[in-house]
């Protein structure tokens, strides 16, 4: 009797070693398929959701998350649309914790994006990295810059009501706002 006693414990210790073995190589599994996920990957997962962004400068913009691709994404809250440079985004809240039954992201980048803005004649507002935000319409996006002429909102955009011809590196851009 005393023999199966021990024989009993000895197996409940080597099953208890097992479990947690098990327990480490599943918890291990988890952080190293965790390191893998892009940011891309999460707001991918989180299209449709209320999100906020925190861009570099400190602004917030909020807005259900509507679209993302390489290298941006677009948020919405009502007959405004922000399209934020990933570059751009310093911090964001409303995300899923994983990314599991994400669809995947647009390929096109964020110039494809600007030319369909080019494209419509949208008068937009641009925020800048340094400055004060701008109002226009995009006439050409480059490789790496566009050319927005700068007008009042709400006036089209006609050579009497332009300002003045900016050049704006891609770089520079911190926030693209469509409001239609």
């Amino acid at each position: 009797m005393r023999w199966e006693g021990l024989f009993a414990d000895l197996e409940g210790q080597m099953a208890a070693e097992e479990r947690r073995d098990l327990d480490s190589e599943v918890a291990e599994r988890t952080r190293r398929e965790r390191a893998l996920v892009e940011l891309p990957a999460r707001f991918a997962a989180g299209l449709g959701r209320r999100t906020g962004v925190v861009l570099a400068g400190g602004r917030g913009i909020e807005g259900e998350l509507r679209d993302v691709g390489d290298g941006w994404l677009l948020l919405g809250a009502g007959h405004r649309e922000v399209l934020v440079p990933l570059a751009a985004v310093a911090a964001v809240t409303g995300l899923p914790p994983s990314s599991e039954k994400a669809r995947t992201a647009r390929r096109f980048g964020l110039g494809y994006a600007l030319r369909a803005l080019a494209r419509d004649r949208a008068t937009v507002w641009v925020e800048l990295s340094g400055g004060p935000p701008v109002v226009g319409t995009i006439d050409v996006v480059g490789a790496d810059h566009l050319v927005l002429a700068e007008h009042p909102e709400g006036e089209p955009r006609r050579p009497e009501n332009v300002r003045r011809m900016l050049t704006v590196p891609t770089a520079a851009l911190r926030a693209v706002e469509s409001r239609r």
